[in-house]
């Protein structure tokens, strides 16, 4: 699992497209989130700087995914 926090543990936040004001590396699948693009943030209650933004399918999928290169 490449997310480490529980589901209960982690505000995740829907950005629509008008609120992406810049472009994000997914975790899930390290492909770019660009700019203008809806997507999730996911931000673990203990650790709020370590927020992610992912991909809707990506964010979806996570349990599934093995991690992949490394974050930017």
């Amino acid at each position: 699992m490449i997310w480490p926090w529980a589901d209960d543990e982690v505000e995740v936040r829907r950005i629509q497209p008008y609120q992406a004001a810049k472009a994000y590396r997914c975790p899930g699948c390290q492909q770019d989130i660009p700019s203008g693009t809806g997507h999730v943030v996911a931000v673990p209650h203990a650790s709020p700087d370590d927020r992610r933004h992912w991909h809707h399918g990506c964010w979806e999928h996570r349990d599934r995914r093995r991690p992949t290169g490394r974050r930017r």
